[in-house]
């Protein structure tokens, strides 16, 4: 799988989703090898995207195509200043990934010196965090070559997932989740949207 990410400041939510939701309709019949899209804006007009695709090579031919390309431009034109974009075919997924049915998402982003502790985090057996944690339906996580890493949390929602935040893991698994979130950035999802084919 490969994930692209693309974010930035926005206070024309109305707009920018209007946009995206031409996407799906317009140029996802032609785009081979897309698996969706989960979208939200924070509480503070922050937008975040995170597009999957089946490899590299599929994203990058959709990139290529002159339709692409001017709906991009549109797109572009809607947020309020520059837009970040983190590309990663590195990517790990917790049960079956992320899920359209998700009511809350987070999208954590940091980086890691070493991205396979971090990925074993992730794939590790899932048993006792599905016991602990029901309200996580999926998750992915996107390394990139530097460490950089963007992991998006699919939640039944919201409230389930701050409830469930006061639970204290494992010890080992707490030292874990320490590692990885030390210096990480959260991005609230509390009205996120999906596309899929």
């Amino acid at each position: 799988m490969f994930i692209q990410v693309f974010q930035g400041v926005c206070t024309r939510h109305d707009e920018l989703k209007a946009v995206l939701d031409r996407w799906p309709v317009e140029l996802g019949p032609g785009a081979d090898g897309w698996l969706g899209g989960t979208y939200g804006f924070t509480d503070d007009d922050y937008f975040v995207a995170v597009v999957r695709f089946e490899d590299r090579a599929a994203a990058e031919a959709n990139s290529r195509r002159p339709e692409q390309g001017a709906w991009a431009e549109r797109l572009m034109a809607a947020f309020d200043g520059p837009v970040e974009f983190h590309d990663a075919d590195d990517v790990t997924l917790l049960f079956d990934g992320g899920s359209d049915e998700a009511g809350f998402v987070q999208v954590i982003q940091g980086r890691v010196d070493d991205p396979g502790r971090l990925r074993r985090l992730i794939a590790s057996e899932p048993s006792e965090l599905r016991r602990m944690r029901p309200d996580i339906i999926g998750a992915t996580l996107a390394m990139e070559p530097d460490g950089s890493f963007t992991e998006t949390v699919a939640f039944t929602d919201e409230a389930s997932a701050r409830r469930a935040e006061g639970q204290e893991p494992p010890a080992d698994v707490r030292a874990e989740l320490e590692y990885a979130m030390a210096g990480a950035r959260f991005y609230d999802l509390r009205h996120p949207w999906f596309a899929s084919p």
